[in-house]
């Protein structure tokens, strides 16, 4: 009898263990590797977070969120990807260059979702916008030269010298750079290139590469993005306004920006995600970039440096620093 009843007792253990493991499969796990913390990254991950809630992914009852960030290092990036891909996540976030690249290179099989990725092909995880023929798809935060220069002209028509900052190791920021280049040549504009390859080069190269220039251009860039607040106190000092690829730079001061909404980004983003959660695989889904780039203006910084923003572009403009008007681009 004592035998009957231990393998009935096992028999129940056994089925309690198998429900439950059935209702852990109910569970999406999603792993976020995000490579550095800054306004515009945590935006695109917010809107990501709540595009998923909004369509009944509720963090604690169907989906688990596990959120990891790499503090800009490329080996942690790596390890973040490869423990995610031991766990056997449902899907991976990747949030910028290197944290798709390290999730990539972790994991041929897992879903990627990307975000803030300037160019994939480039990168090396897509064959092509169209289906990166990989388990990669999501969104590129690249954004067009030519109309930022038209803007940029508007606002100051006596600029001639545009220095531009960015990461000579980051492979978006290089891909920015030379579409900088060929565009400044188009619109007669001189470049002169600032490079750095880390936090501290800021105040050793900014402040006398500052000379001779009208304007700095911040294109989106890790490290530029985490620098803002230095970056942008240098150039303020020398009076060269600081024209920025993206929305956070501005409102640390920045001039204006026409470019990018992290947020948004996050969200269309988020929206791909959903789909491929349906059932789609990432090749089937064309990485797409965010087609409303949004102006905004820091009258603030405009006031101080004395510089006066055209009707024409505060008419289509977000204001920060006073009143706001939300806009996009046409």
């Amino acid at each position: 009898m004592v035998g009957k009843k231990w393998i009935a007792a096992a028999a129940v253990i056994i089925a309690l263990g198998a429900t439950g493991c059935e209702s852990k499969k109910d569970v999406i796990s999603i792993g976020i590797n995000q490579f550095v913390v800054h306004e515009a990254l945590d935006a695109s991950r917010q809107g990501f977070l709540d595009v998923l809630k909004e369509n009944g992914y509720i963090e604690g009852e169907n989906i688990e969120i596990d959120y990891k960030n790499a503090q800009g290092e490329q080996p942690t990036a790596l390890s973040i990807a490869q423990d995610f891909t031991a766990r056997k996540k449902d899907m991976i976030f990747a949030i910028a260059t290197p944290s798709a690249q390290a999730s990539y290179n972790a994991t041929k099989d897992i879903p990627i979702i990307i975000t803030a990725v300037t160019d994939p092909v480039d990168a090396g995880i897509a064959e092509s916008f169209e289906s990166s023929g990989t388990n990669v798809t999501g969104t590129s935060d690249g954004v067009p030269i030519g109309p930022q220069l038209e803007i940029l002209n508007k606002v100051l028509p006596e600029a001639k010298t545009i220095g531009v900052i960015y990461n000579t190791s980051e492979a978006n920021s290089i891909y920015q750079v030379n579409e900088l280049k060929v565009e400044a040549e188009k619109q007669g504009f001189t470049l002169k290139e600032v490079g750095i390859t880390n936090l501290n080069d800021v105040n050793a190269v900014l402040p006398s590469a500052l000379e001779g220039i009208d304007v700095l251009y911040a294109p989106t860039d890790n490290t530029v993005a985490s620098a803002y607040a230095i970056i942008i106190k240098l150039a303020t000092e020398k009076n060269v306004p600081v024209f920025c690829a993206e929305d956070a730079g501005v409102n640390a001061g920045g001039l204006i920006s026409a470019g990018l909404d992290y947020y948004e980004l996050g969200r269309e983003t988020g929206l791909m995600a959903l789909e491929v959660l349906d059932g789609k695989k990432p090749s089937e889904l064309s990485i797409s970039t965010m087609k409303n780039p949004v102006i905004v203006v820091n009258e603030d910084t405009a006031e101080k440096m004395g510089i006066t923003i055209p009707e024409d572009i505060l008419a289509v403009a977000r204001l920060v620093g006073g009143n706001v008007t939300a806009a996009r681009i046409l």
